[in-house]
């Protein structure tokens, strides 16, 4: 059985990279077949005005070519298929309009679900961004710089769903007087307190679930603000300082505007991942206890309650949602771009 596994690695890593050595020199061979007034006319005008540039051009298309064509079917076309759901009832046999996007915006457990996930997104890109930011310019100044990044940055190397199980024996509660496995509940049982039921407690388990995500999201922010932060000219610091500027002027004045536009790029970053968060929802609490967001109930509706129109409709509310901030993110690495 072992024998076998490693053999059908080999043969998935040789055919896969194989095959896809062998489309770039069919294409690259293609092109070359084509006559250079083809080439000319398929192209777009080249920035430069050169027919070396110009099929270099037309060459870059045919080689995204596959990749379109994957991202066509397995991503356009479902996500219009999806659209379409959404319109129809609950088996996708009849027209129902928007009777699934007002169901979406009435329900009281879907406005739990907006509700928690405006919460998500206030607390964690601000708390992960934050504390990302405010490591960054500390461990700058420190000589264990890399093992401190790195012990910060390892949870960014566990799943969501392991993440999740980690933070269940954490978060792990027994009734008073039994004996606690819960690391929490063990600390406070020690210091004569009662145990605290974190995920099931409706005052307190969001805000549990949360700094899961937090504890998850510091990593990735403090590396990328930490980049952007060793990109500032040392000179300009130190001109500042003999101007006699504060550290904390130093942060706010230079600091923060020379990497507005990493930051930007790191919240709308974090506030993608945030929308999308279902792993640690399903799992440690399965969308109970008030604890419901968008991506968990588009989940019961669509498998559970094998309500497609449903959960097609929510399912188009969150890539709504999401769109606006991928095409920020997306301008703003042009604007980066273009101002090298």
């Amino acid at each position: 059985m072992v024998l076998l596994k490693i053999v059908t690695f080999i043969l998935a890593v040789v055919i896969g990279c194989g095959g896809v050595i062998a489309l770039l020199y069919a294409m690259n061979g293609l092109v070359n077949q084509l006559p250079n007034k083809t080439r000319l006319t398929l192209a777009k005008r080249p920035r430069y005005g050169n027919g070396h540039a110009t099929r270099t051009h037309f060459v870059a298309w045919v080689y995204l070519a596959p990749a379109l064509a994957l991202l066509t079917a397995y991503l356009i076309l479902p996500t219009l298929n999806t659209i379409y759901i959404s319109f129809l009832d609950k088996r996708s046999q009849n027209f129902v309009g928007l009777d699934n996007y007002i169901f979406a915006f009435t329900n009281p457990t879907m406005l739990i679900a907006f509700r928690n996930n405006v919460l998500w997104l206030v607390l964690v890109t601000g708390f992960s961004v934050a504390l990302g930011l405010i490591i960054a310019v500390l461990v700058d100044r420190v000589r264990y710089e890399l093992v401190a990044k790195s012990i910060i940055f390892m949870p960014m190397a566990i799943s969501f769903v392991g993440a999740s199980v980690i933070w269940r024996f954490i978060y792990a509660f027994r009734p008073a007087g039994s004996e606690q496995i819960g690391l929490l509940n063990g600390i406070i049982t020690s210091l004569g307190f009662e145990p605290v039921g974190w995920l099931v407690e409706r005052s307190i388990n969001n805000y549990a679930l949360i700094v899961i995500m937090i504890w998850l999201q510091t990593g990735f922010c403090l590396i990328l603000l930490s980049a952007a932060i060793k990109g500032i000219p040392k000179d300009i610091i130190e001109a500042a300082r003999i101007d006699g500027a504060s550290e904390w002027q130093i942060f706010w004045k230079i600091t923060i505007p020379m990497i507005r536009g990493t930051i930007a790029v790191v919240v709308t970053t974090v506030v993608i991942a945030v929308l999308k968060v279902f792993d640690i929802v399903w799992v440690m609490t399965g969308g109970n206890q008030n604890t419901e967001v968008i991506a968990s109930r588009m989940i019961k509706e669509m498998f559970n309650y094998r309500n497609f129109g449903r959960g097609s409709a929510i399912a188009v509310i969150l890539l709504l949602v999401i769109i606006p901030v991928m095409i920020s993110n997306i301008r703003r690495f042009r604007e980066q771009e273009n101002s090298r």
